[in-house]
């Protein structure tokens, strides 16, 4: 029986164990979790009987097939030195941090690494994955890793120079998404009155509808725009609105996001390599 282990059971480690368990990827019994604050592993093991909490990092280097690591990038030189000595070529490592690159990883550890980037959405067993690997996975670890993400999401293959801006959509664009709608509603309970329990509602019906046409029906953004504006109606004169006052902004956007990025990589760079990284 295949065994996994997650190093981390903060927001995304426990979102994952989570959907593994709901959908039915992995029963609990083959899942290991270990996190810095025992407690939290524990409560998970609570949750769902048969998990077992780990007391540290290396019971999960010694035991699992798949170990997956969900900490903050200055947490990983921590982390690989603990399990660094327990574990052999025929693991797979799996970081689901951008700033940590596939090549530090196989500069440490001689298992076969995977980099994949997660989504809040996978919760509800939907959305992206986002997958990268090294030269050390072979098809079939590859293939197994895939077949456990399809259960909670759809995979797909990045190459790693696009890590950034592909996370910046899959993973990070739910929450810009939410503060647009969160504004947009705000807004609607300011100026109308409307409430803001109906308000949150037809929006998030809207998001979901809209995501049907996307996926389903083969609108483009483009094109569902132009299904919907009406020369001269109310639609057009919005749209004109968001245009003249959003100009620029999702560049900045991207380009703050990408200075992080940068910045995050140095530092992770730094403690494995010293200042000259």
């Amino acid at each position: 029986m295949m065994k996994v282990g997650f190093i981390g059971t903060g927001s995304m480690g426990s979102i994952l164990i989570e959907s593994f368990i709901s959908s039915g990827a992995l029963s609990a019994n083959q899942i290991m979790a270990a996190n810095r604050s025992h407690a939290k592993a524990a409560n998970l093991a609570c949750l769902y009987p048969g998990l077992y909490a780990a007391t540290d990092n290396r019971e999960i280097a010694k035991s699992c097939d798949i170990i997956f690591i969900c900490v903050k990038p200055h947490e990983y030189k921590q982390v690989i030195e603990d399990i660094q000595p327990f574990v052999n070529s025929e693991q797979t490592i799996v970081t689901i941090s951008s700033p940590v690159l596939i090549k530090l990883l196989e500069d440490h550890l001689p298992c076969k690494i995977a980099k994949v980037i997660p989504s809040i959405t996978n919760y509800a067993l939907s959305g992206a994955s986002l997958f990268m690997y090294s030269e050390r996975m072979k098809t079939s670890d590859r293939e197994r890793l895939e077949a456990l993400f399809r259960h909670i999401s759809i995979p797909r293959y990045i190459e790693e120079k696009h890590a950034r801006i592909t996370s910046d959509l899959s993973s990070c664009g739910p929450a810009f998404l939410c503060y647009f709608l969160e504004r947009f509603v705000d807004a609607a309970v300011e100026l109308t009155g409307i409430s803001r329990d109906e308000a949150s509602r037809l929006a998030a019906d809207m998001l979901l509808g809209t995501a049907k046409l996307l996926n389903d029906k083969n609108f483009t953004f483009a094109s569902l725009q132009e299904r919907v504006r009406v020369p001269g109606g109310i639609t057009h004169e919005g749209l004109k609105v968001m245009q003249a006052h959003l100009d620029g902004m999702f560049e900045k956007l991207i380009h703050t996001t990408h200075v992080k990025f940068s910045s995050d990589l140095t530092k992770v760079e730094s403690l494995f390599y010293g200042q000259k990284a």
